[in-house]
């Protein structure tokens, strides 16, 4: 399903974020990326959807040339990408309903987009992806007066709109304390086993790892030190992963 070909990215000329990448992801992989921040996780998934573009390399997703495409391709990809960022990266002053519904916009009108006018059945769509998220009820509050989880859920039910093949999340659970983490883990482990959405989530912490991710690739310094179930990554690997000093937890 998709194909990172010897990707790398270099930043200002000199600062090498990702160095020669290559790694396959099979259509229903629950895909952790993980790595000390600062090891190219995160420049990764944007390479992935070209939110940033590679200096060299090749992105393959469902047999389109992703770092080839013109920019009408570029936004017919990008609709079957979906998109959890770490900072939820919503428009605080407009509702919740209306975030969701941002999701549509690969879709709709651009004119009618900038009203916010949107499709009834984009409406209902949207509602019924609050609903699944368990925020129903908070459909015409402003975003900022969710909760920081609460949030992160509204960024799900937005990528949920565009009826994605393959979700990216982008350490999404980096700023939520544990229970809650696990909370937003469970959501986008139900949308990939019920689904059947291949998901690529950037993580720091190893429990969450094995508890929820098939598979895992590790960066350091932006090369690519591990690819494999998760229970492999014993101590050495991890020293390798994290280095000589980390502390492993979990």
């Amino acid at each position: 399903m998709l194909s990172v070909q010897h990707v790398t990215k270099v930043y200002d000329g000199t600062v090498r974020a990702l160095e020669d990448v290559t790694f396959d992801v099979s259509k229903g992989q629950f895909l952790a990326v993980i790595g000390l921040s600062g090891s190219g996780k995160s420049t990764l998934l944007r390479c992935i959807n070209r939110l940033i573009d590679p200096t060299a390399g090749r992105i393959v997703f469902d047999g389109v040339d992703v770092t080839a495409a013109n920019e009408a391709e570029l936004r017919r990809i990008r609709r079957r990408i979906g998109m959890v960022f770490q900072h939820f990266n919503l428009v605080h002053r407009s509702s919740v309903l209306t975030n969701v519904l941002s999701g549509r916009l690969g879709y709709v009108n651009p004119a009618l987009s900038i009203i916010n006018r949107f499709p009834a059945e984009d409406v209902h769509k949207a509602r019924l992806q609050l609903e699944r998220v368990g925020l129903a009820d908070k459909a015409s509050n402003r975003a900022d007066e969710l909760s920081g989880g609460q949030q992160q859920r509204v960024g799900i039910a937005r990528a949920l709109m565009q009826d994605p093949d393959m979700i990216l999340a982008d350490e999404p659970v980096a700023s939520l304390d544990p229970v809650l983490a696990h909370s937003i883990m469970q959501y986008l482990e139900q949308i990939n086993h019920e689904d059947g959405v291949t998901v690529l989530c950037s993580l720091h912490f190893l429990d969450l790892v094995h508890r929820y991710a098939n598979r895992a690739i590790a960066l350091n310094q932006g090369r690519l030190v591990f690819d494999g179930p998760p229970d492999e990554i014993d101590d050495q690997r991890f020293k390798e992963i994290y280095g000589k000093e980390a502390e492993r937890v979990g």
